[in-house]
């Protein structure tokens, strides 16, 4: 009976040290196999965002045309050739109005010639063939030639030899005329001394579409009730005209002698048509 006391606790403990050993085994911590030990992974730091250098060949000569190429004609008169494509070496010691030459050299990647019956006697819109270069020695490709030109500076130009930004900001019908300042800019075949853009005070003109034909025929049919000076923008005029029928008569006929002389014009300031 003691003993059966005494074995009791005995049975309960080993039934609890089996009933741990096997959850030992089954949860993974520990095995019976003999298997070599595997080292146990690192930890292995970030070395952050990693940058890759690309080696960039040394570029090439560039071989891209210029853009004063494109106003250059090919094969043409070195004396003909636009400014923006010849290095001349001017002065202005020359006597204004006076026939004067200069010494110019043409840029890279164009090409002149000098002679000129040669490209008149050659097919219109071709290229004259090699024997007709080796009968003429001026028609082979030219690096420098000599300008004649007119001594003057750019400014003093004839109106015709220059383009100028035009403005609707005045009044081209104004007594008297109105002028305002804008940049003008010589064309490209023309040959001057000086800044090819400059400030100059030019007359108002421009217009804003009216037609004076128009503008009298309105006056000579319907200007009794203020056509005309509708079409031209006055319309405080147009409808002082409309409701005394044209000042009975009177201001009808006066219109259309101011309109015919151009007198009245249209009410932005704008020239006719």
């Amino acid at each position: 009976m003691a003993a059966a006391v005494v074995l009791r606790p005995l049975c309960r403990l080993c039934c609890v040290v089996l009933f741990l050993s096997q959850f030992y085994i089954l949860s993974g911590g520990g095995s019976f196999s003999e298997e070599p030990s595997q080292p146990l992974p690192q930890a292995i730091k970030d070395p952050g965002p990693t940058r890759t250098f690309t080696a960039v060949p040394r570029a090439a000569e560039s071989t891209d045309i210029p853009p004063y190429v494109m106003k250059c004609p090919s094969n043409g008169l070195c004396s003909r050739l636009p400014a923006d494509c010849i290095d001349c070496k001017t002065n202005f010691s020359c006597v204004y109005g006076k026939p004067v030459t200069f010494d110019c050299t043409v840029k890279p990647s164009v090409t002149c010639v000098l002679s000129e019956h040669l490209l008149q006697s050659s097919v219109p819109g071709g290229s004259p063939t090699p024997a007709e270069c080796d009968q003429d020695p001026d028609f082979k490709s030219q690096k420098s030639f000599v300008l004649n030109m007119t001594c003057r500076f750019c400014w003093q130009l004839p109106e015709a030899d220059y383009e100028c930004v035009s403005s609707s900001n005045c009044r081209a019908v104004s007594c008297p005329r109105q002028r305002y300042a804008t940049n003008c800019t010589v064309r490209d075949h023309i040959h001057c001394l000086g800044n090819r853009t400059f400030l100059k005070m030019v007359y108002c003109n421009w217009t804003g579409g009216y037609k004076w034909s128009t503008a009298l025929a309105l006056s000579i049919t319907l200007g009794g009730f203020g056509a005309d000076r509708f079409y031209l923008g006055q319309w405080r005029e147009g409808l002082g005209k409309l409701f005394s029928f044209g000042g009975l008569g009177i201001w009808t006929l006066i219109d259309v002698l101011l309109i015919g002389v151009g007198y009245v014009g249209p009410a932005d300031g704008s020239l006719y048509i």
